[in-house]
């Protein structure tokens, strides 16, 4: 793979901690959802964190393949639910969906559109066989 650009996270202190990215754009504090036996409140964790990468690399392939295909939409948005959960051997997994809506296109189109933006997006490849990853289409 040829490196087109390369990020960088520092994590100190788990689920329980902080986050800070090397250019400074990322300062946050993480803890344990209260699901899981965290504190009550909002506080930000490394499945919400996910869900917004994810979210936000699938709606650029999206709307990459949009443009390929020359098509008029209107304004996608694509809504990642992660979950996290224990394997029967006692590790943890994680379990996508995403909920895609691309308004002006009919609903065979958009799931074809969406099953392209699946087939480029780096989050989709790097989970691919690893994580399961529903896609649903939103009317």
């Amino acid at each position: 793979m040829e490196k087109m650009y390369t990020a960088k996270a520092t994590a100190t202190g788990g689920r329980n901690g902080k986050v800070k990215s090397a250019d400074g754009s990322l300062d946050i504090e993480t803890r344990m959802p209260k699901e899981m036996g965290g504190p009550s409140g909002t506080y930000l964790n490394p499945e919400i964190l996910f869900a917004g990468g994810y979210a936000a690399c699938f709606d650029s392939a999206l709307n990459l393949i949009i443009k390929m295909e020359k098509l008029q939409t209107g304004t996608t948005a694509v809504t990642a639910e992660v979950s996290i959960g224990k394997h029967n051997n006692g590790g943890y997994g994680l379990a996508v969906k995403l909920d895609v809506e691309i308004p002006g296109v009919d609903r065979e189109k958009a799931q074809d559109l969406v099953n392209k933006a699946h087939q480029i997006c780096p989050y989709s490849n790097a989970t691919r066989g690893n994580v399961d990853v529903e896609l649903s289409v939103m009317s």
